[in-house]
């Protein structure tokens, strides 16, 4: 399998970081990582959009040439054939109570500061928008503070002992964040333990690059 990426992007960094903790614990998963880049608009070209018609990464490719564009679809798949370690709870209650925090991560956190740095200072060359950055600038502390609140009991990762799906998607926003100076709050102190731990651990320092 190929994976199609490009480094800081958050939804391609989220896959990245997951399989960085699979591998990190004894998983392996064989799938090559190729770089598209955004910056250089190789996404809007014939040969990506092929791939994905809308022109966006994460795109995971099958040997039989068949293609997957979504980033939870990616690891929802991967996930289902590679199984151990777990990265989305080992029964019912524990991967609805992943899947929940990973949402919390992706809508509230990931996606709101994507569209901060897109409406202010794109790297993409999008138009700026004072009105949109300062919209999705308002929602991101309702969803920080949710993920404050889990993280009170002193637990090392969002769903506890162990590193799942939500800690890749949190980390893949706050990074990029910082790639587009968007300011977490450093009033959440538990997150701000957490994040300072998490860019600690090796596979952390193997994909983040901020």
């Amino acid at each position: 399998m190929k994976l199609y990426v490009f480094i800081v992007a958050p939804n391609p960094t989220r896959v990245r970081l997951y399989l960085a903790e699979k591998a990190a614990a004894g998983a392996e998963i064989d799938v090559e990582q190729i770089t598209v880049s955004l910056r250089d608009g190789e996404q809007r070209l014939s040969e990506h959009l092929k791939r994905n018609p809308m022109g966006k990464l994460p795109v995971l490719e099958f040997d039989d040439g068949s293609f997957l564009t979504e980033s939870s679809a990616i690891i929802e798949y991967l996930e289902e054939i590679h199984p151990q370690p777990p990265m989305i709870g080992t029964n019912p209650r524990e991967r609805a109570q992943v899947r929940e925090l990973d949402r919390l991560a992706h809508d509230g956190v990931l996606f709101p500061a994507a569209r901060v740095v897109h409406s202010t200072n794109s790297p993409l060359g999008l138009p700026p928008s004072p009105e949109m950055a300062a919209h999705f600038a308002s929602i991101l502390p309702d969803a920080l503070g949710v993920l404050e609140e889990r993280l009170a009991d002193g637990r090392p990762f969002l769903a506890g002992d162990h590193p799942t799906i939500a800690d890749c998607t949190l980390q893949a926003g706050f990074q990029f964040a910082r790639f587009g100076k968007v300011e977490i709050d450093p009033a959440f102190e538990q997150l701000a333990r957490w994040d300072r731990d998490y860019r600690q651990r090796e596979p952390a320092c193997s994909v983040l690059v901020l």
